[in-house]
């Protein structure tokens, strides 16, 4: 019998995008012993009926971090083999048991697939094989490995969406660092954090999430004031910014400057600019790298004829 595992996710709204992780994990060939919700809102969810427990630990609305529910979920989770999925992800019937396969082959930071829904994917309830046919894979993220786990050498690629580790290990690292307030840095320093302390990462194949499809935008723009702080915030911690291409981005378009080392606003954000890093309805997933494109194919004609 597989050692037990807990599922740890954290939210503040999307209740059906949350009833449908729920929905999924019920339906697992391997079911988590428990789901554990660190709940950024001041009332709990309510939730279908399951064949495991959930806990919703309550932390209030506010200006609750991403760090300090995912931390919470985890210190109060019940056992030792953790597996995180953001809100917006519909577990594979598979995922739990592939993960629980994969922890019996490797310690550290185990990251597993995950594909974007279309809009309206989720209308008719959860078609698995439909999600499988029409998902995506987002092309900014390295593909799974060919054999069930693959190494990844660069601490930059860890992500909180979709991701499993001992919570002895987790505990260890003290967690997501809390003093990152909204949104952006605190994966990439959460990272760090694991290099630093020699934690191995690995791709996962398999462990597969369907991301559902909500408005978005990236660059994101719409957290803009969120990711110049956390930006400084991992460089006084680190020595260097990270972020580094949305905040290029947002250079060329003119929102932002760099004075002394420091990002500064320069302007308000406007509704162009929404409009230009907005995910579009036809669209499975919003993309920095199609924003950068057009921003700097943009700037080429000017550059050339100076």
């Amino acid at each position: 019998m597989s050692a037990p595992i807990s599922v740890c996710t954290l939210g503040a709204g999307r209740a059906a995008h949350l009833t449908n992780l729920v929905l999924g994990l019920a339906q697992g060939r391997v079911l988590p012993d428990e789901l554990v919700i660190g709940v950024m809102q001041d009332e709990p969810y309510e939730l279908p009926d399951t064949p495991f427990p959930i806990r919703q630990h309550i932390l209030g609305s506010g200006t609750l971090t991403l760090s300090a529910a995912r931390n919470r979920a985890a210190r109060e989770a019940a056992n030792e083999r953790l597996v995180f999925l953001d809100i917006d992800c519909i577990p594979d019937p598979e995922l739990v048991a592939d993960y629980a396969d994969r922890m019996d082959r490797a310690d550290g930071i185990l990251m597993g697939e995950v594909l974007y829904l279309p809009k309206g994917a989720t209308d008719g309830g959860l078609d698995f094989q439909a999600f499988a046919q029409h998902g995506v894979k987002h092309s900014e993220r390295s593909g799974p490995p060919e054999t069930p786990l693959g190494d990844c050498t660069d601490y930059r690629c860890f992500w909180s969406l979709n991701f499993a580790m001992r919570r002895s290990q987790f505990l260890a690292l003290g967690g997501f660092d809390e003093s990152f307030v909204g949104y952006g840095g605190e994966d990439t320093d959460f990272g760090r954090m694991a290099a630093e302390a020699g934690v191995s990462f690995h791709w996962t194949r398999g462990a597969r999430a369907y991301h559902q499809y909500h408005p978005h935008h990236m660059p994101p723009v719409h957290h803009l004031d969120s990711v110049i702080a956390n930006a400084h915030r991992f460089r006084d911690k680190w020595g260097h910014v990270t972020m580094d291409h949305w905040l290029k981005a947002f250079g060329l378009m003119g929102l932002v400057e760099e004075r002394g080392g420091s990002f500064h606003r320069r302007r308000a954000t406007e509704e162009a600019d929404l409009a230009l890093t907005a995910q579009q309805s036809d669209q499975p997933y919003a993309s920095s790298a199609r924003v950068l494109a057009l921003l700097e194919a943009k700037r080429a004609p000017a550059t050339a004829e100076a």
